[in-house]
C-alpha cells in the first residue's frame, strides 16, 4: 500500500504530470513522469479505465501496478511525480509481464527526464 503521502490525488496534479511529463509506452501500461522539487516526496497516481475491464480486473490491476509503484518509490522517495495507465492488455497480462513493462517504462522515463533535469541534479526514476 502507498502512504497518503506517496499519492497523486487531485485532478491539477495528474494532469500536469500527464500534460507536461515524458511518456513511455508498453502493451500494458503508460507512464508519465514529471520532475518535481527535490524536496518534495516522490508521488504516484494511477488510471485505470472502464476499457480494462470489470470492477473486479480493475482493482486486481490497481493492486498490482500499486505493489510495483511501492517498491519504486522506496528506491525513489523525492523529487517525482508519476502517473500509470493501465490498458486493456494489462487485464490479461499476468504478472512477470506487467512488471517487466513498468520496469521498462520507468527506465524510459528516467532517461527522458535527465535530460530536462537542472544542472547538478543526481538520481533518476528507475
Amino acid at each position: 500500500m502507498l502512504p497518503m503521502i506517496h499519492r497523486v490525488r487531485t485532478a491539477k496534479d495528474f494532469a500536469r504530470t500527464v500534460r507536461s511529463g515524458a511518456r513511455s509506452g508498453r502493451r500494458n501500461v503508460v507512464l508519465y513522469g514529471a520532475v518535481t522539487a527535490e524536496s518534495s516526496p516522490s508521488r504516484v497516481g494511477f488510471i485505470v479505465g472502464k476499457n480494462v475491464g470489470n470492477a473486479v480486473m480493475r482493482n486486481l490491476v490497481k493492486r498490482r501496478l500499486r505493489h510495483l509503484a511501492a517498491e519504486w518509490v522506496s528506491a525513489n522517495p523525492c523529487g517525482f511525480d508519476v502517473v500509470v495507465r493501465a490498458l486493456p492488455a494489462a487485464a490479461e497480462s499476468d504478472w512477470p509481464a506487467l512488471t517487466k513493462d513498468f520496469t521498462s517504462c520507468t527506465t524510459a522515463v528516467a532517461r527522458k527526464l535527465r535530460g530536462s533535469e537542472p544542472p547538478g541534479r543526481q538520481g533518476g526514476v528507475s
